[in-house]
């Protein structure tokens, strides 16, 4: 087999590999992905759901207003290279369960730090046969869903003309680093990332970051219900592909869906809408987490050809874009990884396990 000779190796293909892809493409970068699908990764199982408010006490998302312009052109950009659809703008409504969460909105719709991304404060039910709404709700917009299953497998195709990709997985054994370069089988490179979510922990060379698995449940549902909105109110329903999502289990570590799991979102979901529907699937996955919820970018202490793309946890749709930019800029460029996402912040961690 002859030698192959690239820019860079790509370990992984759920979103933080496919973006970062994307990203060296538009840079007319040569490259190769060595992946291994999994039925069961995060990106196979999420809703994909993006969203610019979020969390139990309904914040603004970390960046938000960087984060939501730049994965709006980056997907559809993404649709026009593969030639496939998977983004998908639509609005997410909220409903109020209390008077009081109704006033605290309304004040909150003229600050200037929500008032983007609110459409509207509805101070009354709507649609009552759809979503259980008795003190109205808020519309978000600047909001929707990517089908990551999709994305995922339209740019697997794109770089399977491209003859970019490898399916299997990476045997570290022989993996070597030699005056600069990256040697892989028949392949060298100036970098290999790793892009490989949860599994990083199995590296030798990354074990010892502080990504940890968080286990979410979904449900695939069917109804004869037309929707026009995301609802999304203790659990998310996305119209279309009919998921809904996702549970947050820190303790469960095993593989496999639950009854546990199934009761929680069913019983959420129950609380949430006004129709009926039957359940067709439950699916897991494995989001990779990081202790201060940001992701992991840059080189290893000792190794900088050996750089990591990861911890992406529940906003992956949203941060890889964004982050797979700033990862290229660094590598193309060297211009810095901001102090909060940079690997750098957990380099003690290697120190002491070393």
């Amino acid at each position: 087999m002859s030698k192959q000779i690239v820019d860079y190796i790509i370990v992984g293909q759920g979103l933080a590999g496919s973006c970062l892809a994307l990203q060296l493409i538009q840079q007319k970068k040569k490259f190769i992905v060595i992946d291994q699908p999994d039925s069961n990764s995060a990106t196979q199982v999420a809703a994909g759901l993006f969203n610019p408010i979020t969390g139990k006490i309904m914040g603004k998302t970390w960046l938000a207003n960087s984060l939501f312009p730049y994965l709006n052109k980056f997907y559809q950009r993404a649709e026009e290279i593969t030639g496939s659809r998977f983004y998908y703008t639509m609005p997410v409504y909220r409903p109020f369960h209390t008077i009081e969460e109704q006033n605290e909105w309304m004040g909150k719709s003229a600050d200037p730090e929500f008032e983007f991304f609110i459409d509207r404060i509805l101070m009354r039910p709507i649609d009552t046969d759809q979503v259980k709404n008795p003190y109205g709700g808020l519309l978000l917009k600047h909001c929707g869903y990517l089908n990551t299953q999709v994305f995922c497998q339209s740019v697997r195709n794109y770089l399977a003309k491209l003859n970019a990709r490898q399916e299997e997985n990476l045997d570290e054994t022989k993996l070597t680093f030699k005056d600069n370069r990256v040697y892989y089988k028949n392949a060298e490179a100036s970098s290999i990332i790793y892009c490989t979510g949860e599994k990083i922990s199995q590296s030798q060379f990354f074990s010892w970051l502080p990504i940890k698995p968080l286990k979410g449940e979904t449900l695939h549902i069917a109804c004869s219900t037309k929707l026009n909105v995301i609802y999304n109110r203790g659990v998310y329903l996305v119209p279309d592909i009919w998921k809904v999502g996702a549970t947050y289990s820190k303790q469960d570590q095993s593989e496999g869906i639950t009854t546990e799991g199934k009761k929680e979102l069913t019983e959420k979901l129950d609380q949430l809408i006004s129709f009926p529907y039957t359940i067709i699937n439950q699916t897991w996955g494995f989001r990779p987490t990081t202790p201060d919820r940001r992701p992991i970018l840059g080189p290893h202490p000792e190794i900088e050809q050996l750089i990591v793309f990861n911890g992406l946890g529940t906003k992956g749709v949203s941060l890889a874009p964004y982050f797979s930019n700033i990862l290229t800029l660094w590598m193309e460029k060297r211009l810095p990884i901001n102090n909060e996402v940079a690997l750098s912040r957990y380099y003690s961690l290697y120190w002491k396990s070393a």
